[in-house]
């Protein structure tokens, strides 16, 4: 299997607890996963990552290893400001969005009120009305009635 996905599997961290006996420097373990990966590829055409034919010698190797850490840390920087870029523009197109419902809820609110106040004159305006109309009905049948 590659390792990945199966359960109880860690790739190619050890799966033994770590202890203080079994703490290992970086470079005996990085040996120890070359003959691994030696063992386990033999016969293949897979090359491990630790079995890279490179052309350069060890002495250049740290060089190369920071260097390539450094694009590495470079490139990302470079992909966490454009995504904090489209982030930062993706709020302001929403606070945008905001600002116009803000602002068409108010002007809504206003008409509301204005039909409100509207309504309500023309309220008063059918008591009187009916006021004006039920004060002589009401004389009519007090004088008829009598």
């Amino acid at each position: 299997g590659s390792g990945r996905g199966e359960a109880g599997s860690r790739g190619p961290f050890p799966q033994k607890p770590v202890t203080m006996a079994t703490i290992v420097k970086p470079d005996e373990y990085i040996n120890k996963r070359k003959k691994e990966a030696k063992n386990e590829t033999s016969g293949t055409a897979q090359l491990g990552i630790f079995e890279k034919n490179d052309p350069i010698p060890e002495s250049s190797q740290k060089f190369y290893k920071n260097d390539t850490l450094e694009t590495i840390l470079k490139d990302t920087g470079k992909e966490i400001n454009a995504l904090l870029s489209k982030y930062a523009q993706v709020l302001s197109e929403r606070t945008a969005v905001d600002a116009s419902y803000v602002e068409e809820l108010e002007g809504i609110l206003k008409e509301a009120y204005s039909i409100e106040h509207h309504l309500k004159l023309k309220r008063e305006n059918l008591r009187h009305s009916f006021a004006a109309i039920a004060g002589p009905l009401q004389n009519e049948e007090g004088v008829s009635g009598k």
